[in-house]
């Protein structure tokens, strides 16, 4: 099961969550107004019912995410699980709520909801919420007055229709008015709420000018709806084709570069990747990116590129493609939507590590940081784990463990000094980035043994301790321990970095004991 002190990370944002096994599976995709508040919920010992419980001992990460509002995490919750089929997802799998809004092909157009695509109207969605979608319908044929009854004889029309349409069957409205509702109504359906506000404005306008006030009044309660439900609208466009968006973050010589995949309108999922800066990485990038993943008809990107990548694209997809840079609209709010993605993924505790600098005194933030544990039973099985967290999140692809082999009997102290030496031999030897700060579960001697291996090395890298009982921190040079209170941020940072070495060196050495049983 994940470590609940790991929850920390996860943004107070709305958003969709994700939690996967050991495998990388999804089990289950759930949205949120507060992603944090939400998934820690799951972690709670009370209340639980026995498939939840289930659910959260198979949990052993968590991604997730970040959208605008409910409405977008509602959207992407509904999309991935149509992709995926999480196994604690059943009742959200149901086919019908996929749905579109239609409006038809007649003299006097019905707009009402259709379950697939035919030739015989106009097609918008598919929405993914019912709720959403039938909140979506009434306030359309509320705004713009359009019908959704089937011809019916006059008598009947004249009761129950009058109210909730123009009536065109009863010649309440003429034919060139009501063709004009239904011109407005499919360019909200198509997204372009801002002509249709610009537009409806300026009529309102003109009213007021001409004291019409009635009328100017009807205008601006279309106009405040219309902005209300505009941003349902960002991630249930109608589309024919795929759309790929990617953004990027470059900090200290890394690219922090995610890809979200949007098919026909509907954004599917994420995709991360960090990898070293040098000229021209985004071209590179999508070479190879696309040598082995389709290529979707429209790529969006923060910078312009050659031409010559438009033209090798189209010529591996046989096909048309388009690279397009917003810089204001729709498309350049998705972009900003994916690069709040990134910074909310990869650098979401910042402002805790500019914290933790001052409170070590340190000459830099500590970006990257590498913490030790040791574990053994009576002395026999002695491990020791190593975990990476850059940015303030686990980076488990750099998790190292080590079985302890020249320190004999329980000795933490030195099997402190073997690993810290046998690990950063290593990072010397291959030429590799140190990290901006070592940490040592451990007091005073554990410090003094990863000082003493570090000197060895003639590597000079800040180094601290903790000792679990007070939650001390022991600073080289200092007579005093460290103390922070407990509801520091950067206190609980470097509890939930030693957390999850303990957690990973008690692992690997329950996995050594039960491999000495098995045999």
């Amino acid at each position: 099961m994940v470590d609940p002190s790991h929850l920390g990370t996860i943004p107070e944002k709305p958003g969709c969550y994700m939690f996967l096994n050991s495998k990388g599976t999804i089990l289950y995709v759930g949205k949120a107004k507060d992603l944090k508040k939400r998934v820690k919920s799951y972690f709670l010992k009370k209340g639980l019912d026995i498939k939840t419980t289930r659910l959260v001992a198979k949990i052993d990460n968590i991604d997730f995410i970040v959208t605008d509002n409910e409405v977008e995490a509602l959207i992407l919750e509904n999309s991935i699980i149509k992709k995926n089929q999480p196994k604690y997802n059943i009742d959200l799998k149901d086919s019908k709520n996929f749905a579109f809004i239609k409006i038809t092909n007649e003299e006097f157009p019905r707009i009402t909801i259709a379950r697939k695509r035919e030739d015989d109207g106009h097609y918008f969605g598919p929405f993914v919420s019912g709720a959403a979608r039938d909140h979506l319908l009434k306030v359309i044929k509320k705004i713009f007055k359009i019908r959704s009854c089937k011809r019916m004889p006059k008598k009947a029309c004249v009761r129950y229709q009058i109210d909730l349409c123009t009536a065109p069957c009863i010649g309440v409205v003429s034919e060139h008015e009501y063709a004009r509702q239904v011109r407005l109504s499919k360019m909200f359906l198509k997204g372009k709420s801002k002509e249709l506000k610009e537009g409806l404005s300026e009529e309102m306008k003109k009213a007021s000018d001409d004291m019409n006030y009635e009328y100017a009044l009807e205008l601006k309660k279309k106009i405040d709806a219309i902005e209300s439900l505009s941003k349902k609208q960002k991630m249930s466009r109608e589309k024919k084709y795929d759309e790929d968006l990617i953004n990027y973050i470059i900090d200290r010589d890394s690219v922090y570069l995610m890809l979200f995949n949007v098919h026909r309108g509907l954004l599917e999922n994420k995709q991360e990747f960090v990898f070293d800066y040098k000229r021209d990485f985004l071209e590179e990038f999508i070479i190879q990116y696309y040598s082995d993943n389709d290529i979707p008809r429209e790529l969006i990107l923060p910078d312009k590129t050659d031409e010559s990548l438009v033209n090798y694209l189209k010529r591996v997809k046989n096909g048309s493609v388009r690279i397009v840079t917003p810089k204001i609209g729709e498309k350049k709010a998705l972009l900003d939507l994916v690069k709040k993605n990134i910074e909310l993924t990869y650098f979401g505790d910042i402002k805790t590590l500019e914290s933790l600098k001052e409170k070590l005194n340190l000459a830099e933030v500590p970006s990257v940081i590498e913490c030790f544990d040791i574990s053994h039973i009576s002395g026999s099985f002695t491990t020791a784990s190593m975990v990476q967290f850059r940015n303030g999140l686990p980076d488990k692809s750099n998790y190292r463990r080590f079985r302890i082999k020249y320190t004999k009997g329980i000795d933490d102290v030195k099997s402190i000094g073997e690993v810290v030496t046998r690990r950063y031999t290593r990072l010397k030897k291959e030429e590799s980035v140190m990290p901006d700060l070592i940490l040592i579960d451990g007091g005073i001697g554990q410090l003094n043994g990863a000082l003493n291996s570090l000197k060895d090395l003639n590597l000079k890298i800040p180094v601290v301790s903790v000792a679990k009982r007070e939650e001390e921190i022991y600073i080289p040079g200092e007579n005093d321990p460290l103390k922070m209170g407990r509801s520091e941020p950067a206190l609980q940072l470097i509890q939930r970095i030693r957390d999850e070495a303990h957690r990973f060196a008690i692992t690997y050495n329950r996995l050594l004991r039960k491999k000495d049983l098995t045999s």
